[in-house]
């Protein structure tokens, strides 16, 4: 099992600002590598798209393990929602081998609001 916190629980950050949290397992066996990532995707009609903005991998990850990690956010793209699309960040920490994953999605925006987009 992996779980991943963003400190203070916060859920939406300004563009440029600092996102700090953990991330913890605890697994029968050592992970051969943990990784947490930032990235943002988009969801609804057509392609989705995915732009991994920046990694962090631990090393000698043990059996169980809890690490801190942070990121600076960048100053774009923002979290929107339209009538046919929305524009999503995340972050994830993820094992290795193996398929086990943890997710956290979160808002950027200079209003700490999801921007909404009119029709």
């Amino acid at each position: 099992m992996i779980q991943i916190h963003i400190r203070d629980q916060q859920s939406a950050f300004r563009p440029g600002e600092t996102l700090a949290g953990e991330t913890s397992w605890q697994f029968h066996q050592p992970p051969a590598s943990v990784e947490v990532r930032l990235f943002w995707f988009t969801r609804g009609r057509g392609t989705e798209d995915v732009e991994l903005i920046q990694s962090v991998s631990f090393e000698a990850p043990r059996q169980q393990d809890q690490r801190s990690f942070q990121f600076t956010l960048p100053d774009s793209p923002y979290s929107f929602s339209g009538k046919l699309i929305s524009l999503i960040w995340a972050i994830e920490a993820v094992t290795k081998p193996g398929n086990d994953s943890a997710r956290i999605e979160f808002i950027v925006s200079p209003t700490l609001a999801e921007i909404l987009l009119q029709p």
